[in-house]
Parts: structure tokens; sequence; C-alpha cells
């Protein structure tokens, strides 16, 4: 009798159809990771320039009687909407914001002003002596499109002022940026306007958006919405097309009110008498909604391309800290772009001091010779000196070429007749001198032959 042939159910024909389906399909080839769009390493090779940008500043501000602060780079994603402007570009385009697990809407920082001014009002800094002088030095957020100069992370160097109204503060902010430029090396000059305080500027803006209104065929998409939404910002504009737009427009300074005018004079006349060269920029407003009155940028004077001439900017705040809920307290600030400052230095060829180096090197032969270089290494760091060592190499020329390729002016080498006498070998690596010295003295005699380098 035949055997009946075995029909297969059918989710044994699906399992088949499926296994057959994996076998024939190609191998997923993995993409290689990178940095994000807008993000970039910062190498060993790069370090020297961003320790020397840190170490001036440190020394240049605290020598001028500021204190350093440190903000979250987290915040509320609310603090910069009502700090920085609904229909700014950086809230409404730039914000890397989320909902966080607990509900709350936060956002990487885009700029440094808005912290401050929530951590002066947060700690209670109105109650200490007044003006409260801070800089701060760090990392920022914009998801904007990537350029020469312009990251989606990027380092801010800047200071702020915060409780003086007085405009020989805002000279003093100009006058701080510009010297803390003359002492990195860099040529510069400073770019000023007024935009006036909140009553003269509506007067003001509405003679602006009766003037783009006659051109309104001949501006881009962007400044159309401008127009209605913030107004001030067609001044800002970048595109060729409106450029010629814009030099036919009125100027804010013909619309200043008589208190407004008296300030911005002042501080020009501090200017002069300190011998700043400033021009005068009747259309810088600055992108941020939190701006009164004076506003200013240092421009380098290494230039090749118009969008890179600026290496920061800032200007007064009074009605800041009172919007966010302090008491009236006006403020005045800069912040430079540090990614700016370093490709100016680096095109300039301005000479950066090397980070130090290790300058002995520890060499071992054996076990025992190892443990005890541990030791040293404590000892040696003590004394205020940092060793290199290659401790997984037993062989003593494989160390010796590694120390070379260090640059190490002294050798300290241990083996197991110098575990077994007590003592260590010290090699100078430029003549090639030896000397045999006792193994509890060796960190001491390394550091006297170092103090005659």
């Amino acid at each position: 009798m035949a055997r009946k042939p075995k029909i297969k159910k059918a989710k044994e024909v699906k399992k088949a159809k499926k296994t057959k389906a994996l076998i024939s399909k190609k191998p997923v080839v993995q993409k290689e990771l990178q940095t994000l769009r807008g993000m970039k390493d910062i190498l060993p090779g790069e370090q020297k320039y961003w320790f020397f940008l840190q170490r001036k500043a440190e020394k240049f501000f605290i020598g001028s009687g500021f204190s350093k602060i440190d903000v979250p780079i987290l915040e509320a994603k609310n603090l910069f909407v009502r700090a920085v402007g609904t229909h700014t570009d950086i809230v409404e385009k730039e914000m890397f914001s989320f909902v966080d697990l607990g509900g709350e809407e936060v956002c990487l920082r885009p700029e440094a002003t808005a912290s401050i001014a929530r951590a002066y009002i947060q700690h209670g800094m109105i109650n200490l002596p007044q003006p409260v002088k801070l800089y701060y030095y760090g990392p920022m957020f914009r998801h904007e499109r990537p350029q020469a100069g312009r990251l989606r992370q990027f380092w801010q160097l800047g200071f702020e002022i915060l409780g003086d109204g007085h405009p020989a503060v805002d000279a003093e902010t100009i006058i701080l940026a510009f010297n803390f430029c003359k002492e990195l090396g860099l040529n510069t000059s400073v770019s000023i306007n007024s935009i006036g305080c909140s009553s003269c500027r509506s007067k003001y803006t509405a003679e602006l958006i009766d003037y783009y209104q006659t051109k309104k065929k001949l501006i881009c998409d962007s400044c159309k919405k401008r127009l209605t939404k913030n107004p001030l910002r067609l001044l800002d504009c970048k595109e060729e097309k409106c450029q010629s737009v814009k030099e036919e427009a009125p100027q804010i300074v013909d619309w200043l009110c008589e208190e407004c005018k008296s300030h911005f004079v002042k501080v020009l006349e501090y200017l002069d008498e300190i011998g700043i060269p400033y021009n005068l920029n009747p259309y810088l407003v600055r992108g941020l909604d939190y701006y009164t009155r004076t506003v200013f940028e240092i421009i380098s004077e290494e230039r090749e391309e118009e969008k890179q001439d600026s290496l920061g900017g800032g200007g007064r705040y009074d009605d800041l800290i009172k919007f966010l809920g302090g008491r009236p307290t006006p403020a005045c600030g800069f912040a430079f772009g540090a990614e700016r400052i370093l490709q100016v230095i680096k095109k300039k060829n301005l000479p950066i001091p090397e980070l130090e180096k290790p300058m002995v090197f520890l060499a071992q032969l054996g076990e025992a010779a190892r443990r005890k270089i541990l030791t040293l290494f404590e000892e040696l760091r003590k004394e205020g000196i940092y060793p290199a060592s290659n401790l997984s190499k037993d062989g003593l020329k494989p160390q010796l070429e590694f120390a070379n390729k260090l640059g190490v002016k002294f050798v300290l080498l241990l083996g197991q007749k110098e575990v077994t006498d007590g003592t260590a070998i010290i090699k100078d690596m430029e003549s090639g001198a030896q000397e045999v010295v006792n193994f509890k003295k060796a960190a001491f005699e390394i550091k006297k032959k170092l103090a005659n380098v």
C-alpha cells in the first residue's frame, strides 16, 4: 500500500518561507559610527589651543575682578522661550528641546545669559555687593546649518556685569572684550549701535514696518514672516536681496528718546577717551529679544568672508531679570565664539605654548621591578613630577624607543639587579650618561636634575 504524501501544515509552510527569506536576505552593512552633523571631537593635537584660551580667560577675567560661574547644560525650555524671545530663530528653529522622563519640557542651553540671569534670581545675588561680575566658558547648542566657525555644539566664553545701569558699565564691557582680544594677539575693532528702550523702540518698529511693507516683494520669505512677528530682525537678515533693501531703511538712532540718546552718547565718549576704535552701525540689532540700548560686536580685522567677521557680540539687557521674575536689575554682557577666536589664532599662526609633557620615563625589567615602578609613580607625583611609562612592555629596547618618541629628558630604569640592590639607574636621554642612585632617593634625584634642565 502506497504511503500518502505528508501534507505540511500552514504554520510549517510559513516558517519555511521565513527561513528561506532570512537566508537569501543580504547581510546588513553597519553604517560607520561618526560624530553627529555639526558636532566635533576636540582631539589631543588641538587641545593646546583650547587650554591656551581657557587659561588666558581665567587670568584675564579673574584679574579684572570677575568670578567664574558654571550653569547647567540642561535647562527648562521655558527659560529661553521667555528670555530669548518666542519669534527668534533660536527658539523657532534652533533649540535642541525635548520632553524628559518626568514630562518636563527641557532643552540644551543655546546661550548662557538667560541661565546666568536665572541663577542671579534663584540664588539671591541681588543681595551681594553690586555690580556682580561673572564669567563663564562652556558648550552651547543650536540646531543650525553647520559652517566654518559655527557648529551645532559650540563653545562660548562670556562675561556679565549685573546690577549697574551706568553707561560706564557698557563702555567697560566693550573695553574688556576689546582688550581680551588684544591680549590674545588679535587685531579687532568694535561695531556698535543703540536699539533704545521698549518705549522708543516701539515707535521705531512701527516706522520700520511701514517702510518694509512698501518693499515686501523685494525681501526673502523669512523676512516676510519677520515683518509680522519680529520686525527688528529684518535688519539682521544676511540674504543679499534683503541687504539692499536694508540700506534705505529708517535708522533707530533717529528715534531714540532723550534718555537713551544721552546714555549712548556717554558710552561713545568713554570709548573715545580710552581710544577704542569703533564703527557706528545703525543696523546692528543682535538676534535676541532681551537686549536694550547698547549693542555691539567685536570684529576681526583678519577677515576673508563678511560672514566670518564677528568674533562675538553682546550689549545691555536691563529688562531681562525683571522679565524672568526678579527685581528690576540693569545688566550688560558679552560672549565670544571660542571656535571663531581659535580660527583666527590659527590663521595668524600665533605662537601657542605646548602642553606640558612628561619629562621622565619609568622603564622596568621583570615583575618585581614593575611593582616597584608603580610605587615610584606616586612618589614622583607628590614631588610635582608627572612621569610616563609603558608597563606592558618587557624588553628595554621598545621602552627606550617609546621614551624617545615622547621626548623625555630622563629615563629611570629598574631591573632585577636594581630591585635586589635597592638602587635605580637614571639615564640622560640627550648625552646617554647613566648614574646609579639609591632607590629611596630616586624621586629627589630626578627632581634635582630637572631643576637644572
